[in-house]
């Protein structure tokens, strides 16, 4: 088939991959001047099955009421720009915050994000690619007993899982990553799972076009995607300002700007722009960085090293659309690594990103057939696009393709969500 695939950022290009790899005709199209510019171009660099939980969890609403009263706090709400999107995504994610929904939400996601970790090893396997990638596991750091505490039902979730996972004691956490020597004192206990991976999303993306194009996927670049026509049930074409593009099949994956695109046609999808944003650090003192992921609990920031730099990304903002950088949230990611690994880098030299992460409100993607026969979506992926991209490549391509998929379709698609 001739298949449209709108969006190339991590979703869309690993879509493109598999897609091109069964044998369709592949186009990608998207605004910007080059793949990967948006919120795939300087994420946290984690890969983490094991950590792929929900924001909508027992406790947490209670918990944001707290975070509204810090000065370095993970949540921020900006109440000029609410609207009653907003405010229906935010009912829907609190209507989620319980322990029967968070333990099915949880493991829907761990279920994408185990499948996606493997297809990127076979794919890893296929081809040469170079991403500052490491397979040193992620280490989830507590610094109070209630976090401890509170890593309970995950770690009930996890042995459920089968996903391989150690509970540590400071001096354990210190032998992972032994750059915490000076600062292991504020530290309880962790959580670290092995198998977690990190890398730069940007460069993964950019080199898997360039192996794309060899098999015949045509990337389509400064061309702003205006409108879906359909008739009946079947998407005719996709409107743009260079023209109508006309295919067989047509794939959504532009993110959080899927919303507003779909909700054009009449479908409806709970896909939400949270804000976060990052830093990305040249290494001063290789024996005072990380060594792979350390993800600060209770600031909710990740500290990664991507080869020579160390990438710290983090915190959620409520603004809608609003791509505006904020020195008061810069603030709260610089404390995380200047905290945790005070001489490992400069934060003058630091570059400042922000980016929207497409959120639904139970965490978990929206993938698969939609109500029109040719239209299919590869959405919602939230803080884990880059963990569960590939599976989620994978497992579209093989929807469209009329493919069984290689993992349990239930619970994945738009029809769990009843309006």
């Amino acid at each position: 088939m001739k298949i449209l695939v709108l969006g190339s950022g991590v979703i869309g290009v690993t879509s493109a991959w598999y897609l091109a790899k069964s044998g369709h005709e592949v186009t990608v199209v998207d605004r910007q001047s080059t793949v990967a510019n948006e919120t795939s171009f300087a994420n946290a660099g984690q890969i983490s099955p094991g950590y792929s939980a929900p924001w909508a969890a027992p406790g947490i609403p209670a918990k944001a009421m707290k975070w509204l009263m810090q000065e370095l706090a993970p949540l921020k709400i900006n109440v000029k720009d609410f609207d009653l999107e907003t405010i229906a995504w935010m009912t829907k994610m609190i209507a989620n915050c319980n322990g029967k929904d968070y333990h099915t939400n949880k493991s829907r996601m761990m279920r994408v994000a185990e499948y996606s970790r493997n297809c990127l090893r076979e794919l890893r396997s296929e081809i040469s690619i170079n991403y500052d990638h490491r397979t040193q596991g992620t280490l989830q750091l507590f610094r109070t007993q209630s976090q401890v505490k509170s890593s309970k039902k995950d770690i009930q979730v996890l042995n459920e899982s089968g996903v391989d996972h150690q509970v540590l004691t400071p001096d354990e956490c210190l032998m992972c990553e032994p750059a915490l020597k000076h600062t292991i004192h504020k530290v309880v206990g962790g959580i670290r799972l092995p198998n977690d991976e990190t890398g730069n999303c940007h460069m993964f993306v950019t080199q898997l076009a360039q192996e794309c194009e060899k098999l015949g996927v045509k990337f389509v670049m400064n061309t702003d995607i205006q409108k879906l026509n359909k008739q009946g049930d079947v998407l005719t074409s996709v409107s743009t300002n260079k023209g109508e593009f006309i295919a067989d099949a047509y794939l959504m994956a532009l993110g959080s700007y899927s919303t507003h695109m779909l909700a054009d046609i009449g479908i409806k999808i709970p896909v939400y722009p949270i804000k976060g944003y990052s830093l990305t650090l040249p290494i001063d003192d290789f024996s005072a960085a990380p060594e792979s992921t350390i993800m600060d609990e209770t600031y909710k920031v990740a500290i990664t090293r991507l080869g020579d730099q160390i990438r710290v990304g983090g915190t959620a903002e409520i603004t809608s659309y609003n791509l505006a950088l904020s020195e008061k949230r810069r603030k709260n990611i610089e404390f995380s690594i200047a905290d945790l690994f005070p001489h490992a880098a400069d934060l003058s030299k630091a570059e400042f990103w922000t980016g929207l992460r497409p959120m639904t409100p139970d965490g978990t993607p929206i993938l698969g057939k939609t109500g029109i026969d040719n239209l299919f979506l590869n959405t919602g992926h939230g803080t884990l696009g880059w963990t569960m991209a590939v599976g989620s490549a994978k497992f579209i391509s093989d929807v469209i393709s009329n493919k069984p998929p290689d993992i349990d379709e239930t619970g994945l698609s738009i029809a769990r969500y009843r309006y």
